[in-house]
C-alpha cells in the first residue's frame, strides 16, 4: 500500500479519534481524506475492513470504553462525549458491542483495540490496466434499491430495444453504480442499466446519461455477476492503493463484453471502470 494512502486512513482514523462528538459524517471524512466522495468508502472499507460508519461507532465506543475504566465520569457525560446524545441510546450501541452494559463494563475494567489491520492484499487478484476511454452516451432506466435486482430493469431495457430495432444504434449494455452498497442503505441505492448509443434522439420511454471519459482504470472481471464485489474490493483495496493514481469525482460505471444469454455465467466478462483524475 502506497504511503499516500496509508496517510489518508491514518488521517481519517485520527480525525475521528480526535472529534468522537464532532461531524464524522460521511462526506466530512471524504473531505479529510481529500478523496472523492463516489470513491472513498469504498476505499476505506477495501483497506480496513469495517465501513466507515462501523469504524466511527467502533472508535466512539472504543473512547468510551478508555473513559469509563480510567476515569469515574459520570456515564451521561461520557456518552455526550463521545457522540450520542443521551445515555440511553449510548448503552445500547455499547451494550451492543461490548457485550455488557457501561455500568458493568466499567466494574469489569477492561477493553478492545482501538484499530483494525489494514487488509491490502487480502482479495483475489484480477487484471487491471489504464486507459483513455472516450466521453460516452448512455440511455436506459434508472434503478433504485438493491444492485442485485438492476437486472428487471435491464430486462425492460433489452425489450424496449427489441420492439424498436433500436440494438443497430447500441454499442454495447453498460451501467452506473451511483452508490457504496456498504453504506448505502439499499433503499437508497441508485443505478442507471442500459447501453452505449450512438444514436440521435432519445428514445421515449427513456433516460440519458453522459460519461465524461478521461484516464480510466479497467478491470476485467470474469465470472457471475453475483461475485463481482469481490472484484471492487480488489480494485479498491488491491490496486488502487499502490497505483499512484486518484479517483476522479466520478462514479463507477461497468461495460459488459458479452450476453448471460449467450454464454455460461462463468465466461462472462465485465469491464469495471473507475474515472481517474
Amino acid at each position: 500500500m502506497s504511503i499516500a494512502y496509508e496517510d489518508r486512513i491514518l488521517r481519517v482514523l485520527d480525525y475521528i479519534h480526535d472529534n468522537p462528538d464532532g461531524d464524522l459524517s460521511l462526506d466530512q471524512l471524504a473531505d479529510v481524506a481529500a478523496m472523492s466522495r463516489f470513491h472513498w468508502h469504498r476505499v476505506f472499507r477495501a483497506i480496513t475492513g469495517e465501513t466507515c460508519a462501523q469504524a466511527v461507532r467502533r472508535i466512539r465506543l472504543h473512547r468510551a470504553a478508555s473513559a469509563l475504566v480510567m476515569t469515574q465520569t459520570p456515564v451521561d457525560r461520557i456518552a455526550q462525549a463521545v457522540g450520542y446524545p443521551n445515555a440511553g441510546s449510548f448503552s445500547r450501541a455499547f451494550t451492543e458491542g461490548y457485550g455488557a452494559s457501561p455500568a458493568a463494563f466499567r466494574k469489569a475494567g477492561r477493553h478492545l483495540p482501538s484499530r483494525p489491520d489494514f487488509r491490502t492484499g487480502d482479495y483475489p487478484m484480477y487484471p487491471v490496466t489504464l486507459r483513455q476511454d472516450p466521453a460516452l452516451r448512455l440511455v436506459g432506466l434508472s434503478h433504485a434499491g438493491s444492485y442485485h435486482s438492476i437486472g428487471k430493469k435491464f430486462e425492460a431495457f433489452g425489450a424496449l430495444c427489441q420492439t424498436r430495432n433500436l440494438w443497430s444504434q447500441m454499442a454495447g449494455m453498460a451501467a452506473i453504480y451511483y452508490d457504496n452498497p456498504d453504506d448505502t442503505p439499499e433503499g437508497d441505492l441508485r443505478s442507471f442499466a442500459g447501453g452505449l448509443f450512438h444514436g440521435a434522439a432519445v428514445p421515449n420511454g427513456m433516460e440519458e446519461r453522459q460519461i465524461a471519459g478521461g484516464k480510466t482504470a479497467v478491470l476485467t472481471y470474469k465470472g457471475p455477476y453475483s461475485g463481482i464485489s469481490a472484484a471492487y474490493h480488489s480494485l479498491f483495496g488491491n490496486w488502487l492503493p499502490d497505483s499512484g493514481e486518484d479517483p476522479a469525482d466520478a462514479p463507477c460505471y461497468e461495460i459488459y463484453l458479452n450476453n448471460p444469454r449467450e454464454v455460461p455465467a462463468e465466461e462472462l466478462i465485465t469491464e469495471i471502470c473507475l474515472p481517474l483524475r
